[in-house]
């Protein structure tokens, strides 16, 4: 992991492609924008986690559905 120190204003470029900038730091909050090709996704980690938990329980609802509509009903 790179640490680096910046002021507001003062950009991080990653590639050639995409440029983080500080917009603001105040109260142990740092703001930041991203410029990025539209093709690159910007999330968040913690909605990242959350989508792949949400993810992961629907998959094994889904499975779990689709295994009992498969299983043999005795007459």
């Amino acid at each position: 992991m790179l640490v680096l120190s910046r002021k507001t204003g003062d950009r991080i470029l990653i590639g050639d492609d995409i440029a983080v900038t500080i917009v603001r730091v105040a109260q142990g909050t740092v703001r930041i924008g991203i410029e990025a090709p539209s093709g690159v996704a910007i999330v968040r980690e913690e909605i990242q986690k959350t989508f792949s938990e949400v993810s992961a329980v629907n998959t094994v609802e889904n499975d779990f559905s689709e295994s009992s509509r498969n299983e043999a009903v005795p007459l």
